[in-house]
Protein backbone atom coordinates (compact mmCIF):
# COMPACT_ATOMS: atom_id res chain seq x y z
CA UNK A 1 0.00 0.00 0.00
CA UNK A 2 1.41 3.23 -0.87
CA UNK A 3 2.23 6.00 1.90
CA UNK A 4 0.81 9.22 1.85
CA UNK A 5 4.35 10.32 0.94
CA UNK A 6 4.49 8.44 -1.83
CA UNK A 7 0.79 9.67 -2.95
CA UNK A 8 2.01 13.49 -2.64
CA UNK A 9 5.41 13.59 -4.70
CA UNK A 10 7.14 15.65 -7.21
CA UNK A 11 9.58 14.60 -9.95
CA UNK A 12 12.67 16.42 -8.56
CA UNK A 13 15.94 17.50 -10.61
CA UNK A 14 18.81 19.74 -8.80
CA UNK A 15 21.12 21.55 -10.86
CA UNK A 16 23.78 24.67 -10.38
CA UNK A 17 23.99 27.77 -12.09
CA UNK A 18 27.69 28.92 -12.27
CA UNK A 19 28.70 31.58 -14.55
CA UNK A 20 32.21 29.67 -15.07
CA UNK A 21 29.98 27.36 -16.67
CA UNK A 22 29.72 29.12 -19.76
CA UNK A 23 33.27 28.85 -20.49
CA UNK A 24 32.92 24.75 -21.14
CA UNK A 25 31.88 24.08 -24.09
CA UNK A 26 30.55 20.82 -23.39
CA UNK A 27 28.21 22.46 -21.19
CA UNK A 28 26.65 24.51 -24.06
CA UNK A 29 22.58 24.42 -25.03
CA UNK A 30 20.78 25.48 -27.94
CA UNK A 31 21.52 28.81 -26.91
CA UNK A 32 24.49 28.51 -27.29
CA UNK A 33 26.64 28.73 -22.93
CA UNK A 34 24.46 27.75 -20.38
CA UNK A 35 25.06 28.75 -16.55
CA UNK A 36 23.41 25.73 -15.95
CA UNK A 37 24.30 22.49 -14.90
CA UNK A 38 23.53 19.77 -18.07
CA UNK A 39 20.27 21.58 -17.98
CA UNK A 40 19.15 19.63 -20.76
CA UNK A 41 20.06 16.44 -19.08
CA UNK A 42 18.04 17.51 -16.72
CA UNK A 43 14.80 18.32 -18.81
CA UNK A 44 15.55 14.84 -20.36
CA UNK A 45 15.51 13.07 -16.51
CA UNK A 46 12.11 14.90 -16.13
CA UNK A 47 10.75 13.65 -18.62
CA UNK A 48 11.76 10.44 -18.33
CA UNK A 49 10.67 10.38 -14.47
CA UNK A 50 7.13 11.68 -15.94
CA UNK A 51 6.95 8.78 -18.60
CA UNK A 52 7.95 5.89 -15.89
CA UNK A 53 5.45 7.09 -13.34
CA UNK A 54 2.66 7.15 -16.08
CA UNK A 55 2.70 11.33 -15.52
CA UNK A 56 1.13 11.71 -19.39
CA UNK A 57 -0.11 15.03 -18.97
CA UNK A 58 2.96 16.30 -16.71
CA UNK A 59 5.25 14.97 -19.34
CA UNK A 60 3.05 16.70 -22.21
CA UNK A 61 3.47 20.31 -20.61
CA UNK A 62 7.61 19.87 -20.42
CA UNK A 63 9.07 22.23 -22.28
CA UNK A 64 12.74 23.01 -22.15
CA UNK A 65 12.60 26.81 -22.70
CA UNK A 66 9.78 27.42 -20.08
CA UNK A 67 11.96 25.08 -17.30
CA UNK A 68 15.06 27.11 -18.82
CA UNK A 69 13.21 30.22 -18.43
CA UNK A 70 11.82 29.32 -14.81
CA UNK A 71 15.03 28.67 -13.99
CA UNK A 72 16.30 32.15 -14.84
CA UNK A 73 13.85 33.91 -12.94
CA UNK A 74 14.89 32.37 -9.71
CA UNK A 75 18.34 33.41 -10.25
CA UNK A 76 17.02 36.73 -11.02
CA UNK A 77 14.31 36.72 -7.95
CA UNK A 78 17.76 35.85 -5.68
CA UNK A 79 19.60 38.20 -7.19
CA UNK A 80 16.62 41.04 -7.06
CA UNK A 81 16.57 40.31 -3.18
CA UNK A 82 20.32 40.31 -1.87
CA UNK A 83 22.00 43.18 -1.80
CA UNK A 84 25.22 41.66 -2.37
CA UNK A 85 24.19 38.39 -4.29
CA UNK A 86 26.50 35.19 -4.81
CA UNK A 87 27.09 34.22 -8.62
CA UNK A 88 26.33 30.57 -7.67
CA UNK A 89 22.95 29.08 -6.84
CA UNK A 90 21.62 25.10 -6.16
CA UNK A 91 18.80 25.47 -8.36
CA UNK A 92 15.94 23.27 -7.47
CA UNK A 93 13.17 21.61 -9.56
CA UNK A 94 10.14 20.86 -9.06
CA UNK A 95 7.25 19.32 -11.42
CA UNK A 96 3.33 18.00 -10.25
CA UNK A 97 1.58 15.28 -11.74
CA UNK A 98 -0.41 18.48 -13.17
CA UNK A 99 2.96 19.34 -14.66
CA UNK A 100 3.67 22.62 -12.73
CA UNK A 101 7.07 23.56 -12.79
CA UNK A 102 8.51 24.92 -9.27
CA UNK A 103 11.84 26.55 -9.44
CA UNK A 104 14.07 27.87 -6.49
CA UNK A 105 17.48 28.98 -6.12
CA UNK A 106 19.72 28.66 -2.95
CA UNK A 107 23.19 30.72 -2.79
CA UNK A 108 26.22 28.26 -2.59
CA UNK A 109 29.50 29.45 -1.15
CA UNK A 110 31.70 29.98 -4.15
CA UNK A 111 32.02 29.29 -8.15
CA UNK A 112 33.62 25.98 -9.85
CA UNK A 113 37.31 26.55 -9.69
CA UNK A 114 37.69 23.83 -12.65
CA UNK A 115 36.45 21.50 -14.62
CA UNK A 116 33.42 19.54 -12.26
CA UNK A 117 33.47 16.84 -14.93
CA UNK A 118 37.77 15.87 -14.42
CA UNK A 119 38.18 12.57 -12.88
CA UNK A 120 41.39 12.54 -10.55
CA UNK A 121 44.19 9.85 -12.45
CA UNK A 122 44.17 6.75 -10.23
CA UNK A 123 47.99 7.18 -9.92
CA UNK A 124 47.67 10.95 -8.26
CA UNK A 125 44.72 10.12 -5.68
CA UNK A 126 46.94 10.84 -2.79
CA UNK A 127 47.80 13.99 -4.30
CA UNK A 128 44.58 14.89 -4.63
CA UNK A 129 43.45 14.21 -1.55
CA UNK A 130 46.00 17.11 0.25
CA UNK A 131 45.26 19.42 -2.80
CA UNK A 132 41.90 19.24 -3.63
CA UNK A 133 38.40 19.40 -2.64
CA UNK A 134 38.08 17.65 1.18
CA UNK A 135 37.43 14.47 0.95
CA UNK A 136 34.56 12.99 2.09
CA UNK A 137 33.77 10.32 4.33
CA UNK A 138 31.87 7.72 3.08
CA UNK A 139 30.06 5.05 5.66
CA UNK A 140 28.70 1.53 4.60
CA UNK A 141 24.84 1.23 4.99
CA UNK A 142 23.89 -1.55 7.78
CA UNK A 143 21.03 -2.20 6.50
CA UNK A 144 19.70 -3.16 2.58
CA UNK A 145 17.55 -0.86 0.85
CA UNK A 146 15.15 -2.74 -1.81
CA UNK A 147 15.30 -1.04 -4.90
CA UNK A 148 11.80 0.69 -6.21
CA UNK A 149 10.85 3.13 -8.30
CA UNK A 150 11.13 5.84 -6.31
CA UNK A 151 14.90 4.91 -6.25
CA UNK A 152 15.27 4.83 -9.89
CA UNK A 153 13.86 8.13 -10.31
CA UNK A 154 14.58 10.95 -8.11
CA UNK A 155 11.34 12.56 -6.68
CA UNK A 156 10.58 14.14 -3.01
CA UNK A 157 10.00 11.09 -1.38
CA UNK A 158 13.58 10.43 -0.30
CA UNK A 159 12.28 8.20 2.93
CA UNK A 160 14.61 5.64 1.67
CA UNK A 161 17.60 7.74 2.29
CA UNK A 162 16.65 9.62 5.10
CA UNK A 163 15.97 6.39 7.09
CA UNK A 164 19.57 5.62 6.00
CA UNK A 165 21.24 8.89 7.67
CA UNK A 166 19.14 8.36 10.69
CA UNK A 167 19.99 4.52 10.88
CA UNK A 168 23.59 5.61 10.61
CA UNK A 169 23.79 8.40 12.30
CA UNK A 170 26.45 6.82 15.41
CA UNK A 171 28.87 6.45 12.02
CA UNK A 172 28.72 9.94 10.88
CA UNK A 173 29.01 11.79 14.16
CA UNK A 174 31.72 9.66 15.49
CA UNK A 175 33.76 11.55 12.42
CA UNK A 176 35.47 14.75 12.62
CA UNK A 177 33.46 17.55 12.92
CA UNK A 178 33.14 19.51 9.85
CA UNK A 179 33.88 16.60 7.34
CA UNK A 180 31.48 15.78 4.57
CA UNK A 181 30.16 12.56 5.01
CA UNK A 182 27.63 10.24 2.78
CA UNK A 183 25.85 7.15 3.80
CA UNK A 184 26.92 4.06 0.72
CA UNK A 185 23.25 1.80 -0.10
CA UNK A 186 23.46 -1.49 -1.53
CA UNK A 187 20.57 -4.12 -2.69
CA UNK A 188 19.25 -7.16 -1.28
CA UNK A 189 22.03 -9.18 -3.07
CA UNK A 190 24.57 -6.83 -1.68
CA UNK A 191 25.06 -4.90 -4.79
CA UNK A 192 26.13 -1.66 -4.22
CA UNK A 193 23.50 1.05 -5.79
CA UNK A 194 24.62 4.94 -4.90
CA UNK A 195 25.13 7.28 -2.30
CA UNK A 196 22.31 9.20 -0.57
CA UNK A 197 23.12 12.26 -2.34
CA UNK A 198 25.86 10.85 -5.54
CA UNK A 199 26.11 8.59 -7.30
CA UNK A 200 29.36 6.53 -7.06
CA UNK A 201 32.56 4.79 -9.19
CA UNK A 202 34.67 2.64 -7.55
CA UNK A 203 38.63 1.87 -9.32
CA UNK A 204 38.70 -1.78 -10.53
CA UNK A 205 41.59 -2.34 -12.70
CA UNK A 206 42.62 1.40 -13.46
CA UNK A 207 39.18 2.05 -14.31
CA UNK A 208 35.84 3.83 -12.64
CA UNK A 209 33.79 1.39 -12.66
CA UNK A 210 29.71 2.56 -11.62
CA UNK A 211 26.87 0.15 -10.28
CA UNK A 212 24.35 -1.06 -13.35
CA UNK A 213 21.02 0.80 -13.37
CA UNK A 214 19.80 -2.88 -12.70
CA UNK A 215 20.70 -2.52 -9.13
CA UNK A 216 18.19 -0.03 -8.35
CA UNK A 217 20.02 3.13 -8.81
CA UNK A 218 19.18 6.44 -10.00
CA UNK A 219 20.22 6.74 -13.08
CA UNK A 220 21.55 10.53 -12.16
CA UNK A 221 22.59 13.20 -14.76
CA UNK A 222 26.12 13.44 -14.22
CA UNK A 223 26.20 9.89 -14.11
CA UNK A 224 24.87 9.38 -17.57
CA UNK A 225 26.79 11.88 -18.95
CA UNK A 226 30.28 10.68 -18.17
CA UNK A 227 29.21 7.45 -19.37
CA UNK A 228 28.40 8.99 -22.57
CA UNK A 229 31.52 10.44 -22.59
CA UNK A 230 34.02 7.51 -21.49
CA UNK A 231 34.98 8.96 -18.63
CA UNK A 232 33.39 5.91 -16.14
CA UNK A 233 31.54 2.33 -17.39
CA UNK A 234 28.75 0.45 -16.57
CA UNK A 235 29.45 -2.92 -13.85
CA UNK A 236 28.30 -5.40 -16.26
CA UNK A 237 30.34 -8.46 -14.29
CA UNK A 238 29.22 -7.66 -10.78
CA UNK A 239 32.23 -6.42 -9.51
CA UNK A 240 30.73 -3.37 -7.21
CA UNK A 241 29.33 -5.95 -4.10
CA UNK A 242 29.46 -4.64 -0.33
CA UNK A 243 31.82 -7.53 0.69
CA UNK A 244 34.36 -6.56 -1.56
CA UNK A 245 34.67 -2.89 -0.22
CA UNK A 246 37.86 -2.59 1.80
CA UNK A 247 38.31 -0.12 4.80
CA UNK A 248 40.19 3.42 3.00
CA UNK A 249 39.10 2.88 -0.67
CA UNK A 250 38.63 5.62 -2.68
CA UNK A 251 35.04 6.48 -3.96
CA UNK A 252 34.54 8.51 -7.01
CA UNK A 253 31.18 10.92 -6.27
CA UNK A 254 29.48 12.82 -8.48
CA UNK A 255 25.95 14.57 -8.68
CA UNK A 256 24.35 17.13 -10.95
CA UNK A 257 25.00 20.25 -8.30
CA UNK A 258 28.61 19.24 -6.99
CA UNK A 259 29.89 17.47 -10.17
CA UNK A 260 32.55 15.14 -9.56
CA UNK A 261 34.36 14.75 -5.60
CA UNK A 262 36.33 11.97 -4.09
CA UNK A 263 35.47 10.00 -0.74
CA UNK A 264 37.07 7.48 1.17
CA UNK A 265 35.44 4.06 2.46
CA UNK A 266 35.53 4.38 6.35
CA UNK A 267 34.19 0.58 8.06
Amino acid sequence: MATEGENAFQLLSSTRFDPYLTSLHWNDDEDGPCSFFLLPLHFQRLASGAETHSWTHAKSLLDYRALKLACINAVSEQDYCSSSAPAVYRIRIAVSVQGRIAVTATSLPASFASDPTLLPIPDSLAMHESHHDPVLRIYIDKEVTAPTIFTRTKTTFRNMYDSAKTRNESQWRSGPEGVAWDILLYNQGNQIMEATIFNVAFLRSSKWITPCSSTGCLPGVLRRWLLDNGRIIEDTKGQLSKDTLKNGEWVLLFNGVQGVRLGKIYI
